[in-house]
């Protein structure tokens, strides 16, 4: 027999609050006020997450033990797949040294400290945010920009701010995923809804990070790059997100942006050369010159991924890959054994589908650039090794709050705390940012925000009469604003720039420009629930899509033909280009010793 969720255990709305809270505020403390670890406060809050579900809900232990389980095993597949083969092809392209020369040609475009801020902080910054995510963009950008000269706190607390536009895509669009997951709206339709609203954000942050550095006069001294960024970034955040879907905006944007600015600079140069004042002299080498070949060697491990993500986007691909590989069961115990408020059964389906998730994907791409870029596979298989032992904790992280996140959905803790902000009636909308940038305040995640919180906006914009993918995207969009004074952000962000033990000059850098984005975002989301609704989507949710019939996969099989023939020209131009650059000096030495 199933067991019925409740929303009142008590009986007394205001006392059921204040104890479904509980494991919410426990977050609080121990990140806030105690400074636990991460992987230790979630692990914690899901214990009693499940003490609260078990002896005040009168959930079945055993339910709530599966549940759990259920919400870390999402989190390993296909969280914490593709979080691990992101971070994988990012650091070989670190251990091979190609990155050196990414770094450098970043950098030597320009001397213009205003223009390297843009390049850097938010395009670069936005492309990595899109491969790697997990705190890497922040890392990276302020290293790269603390080592061309500027002022570390600079440095920092730009790349925090600028690394708000491109967060809601991260990670191939987890993000998103999890939103999809938790609250049962696909995916599509929350990419749309995000993308109708940060690419408004994105036109103004270029303008909004060199007022920061350098003040308003001279950010409309480069007025046009200011235009060219912003412009070309939203543009393609938002073409990608509505009609692609969320894995790919921040790559295609930030990619984008970066040609766009070095086309304009090809054309337009400003009028003055804009520096810090009394800052150290450069530390790139400008004697050094690397070949074209060189260089689409070095994004040869990008440029593969972004054509793998493409083509695992369509359709009849995934389809194919699905019809191939993918294990799709009832998960034992707990599927059909939860009843909901409203009387029906809770499906609990579990689809590993391992060849045409995202993570796969860019684990092929890794394995095809490994020899591209000048590695064994001997020494990929190390560096993979060293990946899982750096994302060892967060991978624990991530599983326990995925487990933590299906808790308080299934035992309808998530529930209690939406009857109230319900209350707030026609201004919920207005506060749904909130709850997203204080979930990713509070986790370092927006990830981890949308799984705390994705059912919750769900229930109370339903309760209200809004459309739920209004309110459930705005928890993504509110959460992006978070990253940039979440602890965990500001202690990656103050290590790469030499700031640690001075975090809270680097918060109190930050949190005005968190406070004035997310009051932004709040206003134009009550004005989409209300005044402006013809931007939101129509779609269906995952529970009510019908069934379709069995797709025809031949169409898919001849795609990943065509892929598999596209790769192996571009490798093959990748190593012959390589191979003829190596050849050349031999050959100019051969020709001085016969002409002495």
């Amino acid at each position: 027999m199933a067991w019925k969720q409740v929303i009142d255990p008590f009986n007394r709305i205001g006392l059921s609050v204040l104890v479904a809270a509980v494991p919410i505020l426990f977050v609080f403390w121990a990140l806030i006020i105690k400074k636990m670890k991460g992987y230790q406060a979630s692990l914690i809050a899901t214990g009693l997450a499940m003490g609260i579900a078990v002896l005040v809900y009168g959930m079945p232990f055993k339910l709530a033990l599966l549940s759990a389980s259920h919400g870390a095993l999402y989190g390993l597949f296909p969280i914490c797949w593709l979080v691990i083969m992101a971070v994988f092809l990012f650091n070989i392209t670190v251990k091979s040294g190609q990155f050196e020369i990414i770094k450098y040609f970043m950098a030597s475009i320009t001397s213009d400290r205003r223009l390297q801020a843009l390049l850097i902080a938010f395009s670069f910054g936005s492309f990595l945010e899109g491969t790697a995510g997990f705190g890497a963009p922040v890392a990276i950008t302020a290293a790269m920009l603390v080592g061309l000269g500027f002022n570390p706190l600079y440095a920092s607390g730009i790349c925090l701010i600028a690394n708000t536009a491109p967060v809601a895509f991260g990670s191939i669009g987890i993000p998103i995923t999890v939103a999809s997951q938790v609250s049962g709206i696909p995916e599509l339709p929350i990419s749309q809804m995000v993308g109708r609203t940060l690419p408004i954000l994105s036109v103004m942050l270029p303008f909004y990070l060199v007022t920061i550095i350098a003040g308003f006069r001279k950010a409309q001294e480069i007025g046009p790059a200011v235009l060219v960024s912003g412009l070309s970034f939203a543009l393609l955040q938002y073409v990608s997100s509505n009609f692609l879907g969320p894995a790919l905006p921040d790559v295609i944007a930030g990619l984008g942006s970066i040609i766009c600015l070095m086309l304009l600079l090809r054309v337009w140069k400003p009028k003055t050369i804009w520096r810090f004042a009394n800052e150290p002299a450069p530390i790139i080498n400008t004697a050094t010159t690397y070949t074209s070949g060189q260089i689409i060697r070095a994004w040869s491990p990008f440029i593969i991924l972004t054509i793998m993500v493409i083509a695992w986007g369509i359709q009849p691909i995934k389809d194919a890959l699905n019809s191939a590989g993918m294990i799709q069961f009832e998960f034992p115990g707990l599927h059909n054994a939860i009843q909901g408020a409203d009387g029906s059964l809770l499906p609990k389906i579990f689809k590993f589908n391992y060849l045409s998730a995202a993570g796969t994907a860019i684990l092929v791409a890794a394995l095809i650039a490994i020899p591209l870029v000048g590695l064994t596979y001997r020494e990929g298989l190390r560096v993979f090794g060293a990946t899982l032992n750096q994302l060892k904790f967060s991978i624990l992280t991530i599983a326990a709050v995925l487990g933590f996140a299906y808790i308080l959905n299934d035992s309808g803790i998530t529930l209690t705390l939406a009857d109230v902000l319900a209350n707030t009636g026609v201004m919920f909308p207005f506060f749904a940012p909130v709850l997203g940038w204080l979930g990713v305040f509070i986790t370092g995640s927006d990830t981890s925000a949308n799984a705390l919180f994705s059912k919750l906006q769900y229930a109370t914009a339903a309760s209200i009469g809004v459309d739920p993918v209004v309110t459930v995207a705005a928890n993504v969009s509110g959460g992006v604003v978070g990253k940039m004074i979440s602890p965990q952000s500001i202690a990656v962000a103050a290590a790469a720039g030499n700031l640690v033990g001075q975090e809270s000059q680097l918060f109190r850098f930050s949190v005005k420009h968190s406070f004035i984005m997310l009051a932004f975002i709040c206003v134009l989301t009550l004005a989409q629930a209300y005044v402006i609704k013809w931007v939101i989507p129509a779609y269906q949710t995952l529970a009510n899509t019908n069934s379709k019939a069995a797709p025809d996969v031949s169409k898919g099989y001849t795609y990943l033909l065509i892929l598999a023939i596209l790769l192996a020209i571009f490798a093959t131009a990748i190593r012959r280009m390589n191979r003829n650059r190596q050849q050349t000096p031999k050959l100019a030495n051969e020709h001085s010793v016969r002409n002495p």
